[in-house]
């Protein structure tokens, strides 16, 4: 795995630390772990495979959901970050 080049250089985790191993745990069946990991794995995996499949199929409101689920994304990431901060040692 890629070792994270923020966290070597200032001790804290970025806002997406945590991503690489939750998709390995995601892969290997284990669900709970992954999420515990890194909160925003579903919505972010979902937004991809939806993005992925608007290119193909041009869903009728395929834009505005997959913004949808972008804010989603987006509000879990910065919300786990600014836990992940709070509660540093």
């Amino acid at each position: 795995m890629v070792s994270c080049s923020w966290k070597e250089n200032y001790g804290l985790e970025c806002l997406t630390c945590g991503l690489q191993r939750a998709y390995y745990l995601l892969f290997n069946g284990q669900f709970k772990e992954a999420v515990y990991l890194f909160p925003a794995i579903i919505p972010l995996s979902i937004l991809i495979v939806y993005t992925v499949l608007h290119l193909f199929f041009r869903f009728k409101k395929g834009a505005r959901n997959i913004i949808i689920l972008f804010s989603c994304s987006a509000l879990i990431l910065i919300i786990n970050f600014i836990f992940k901060l709070i509660i540093h040692d």
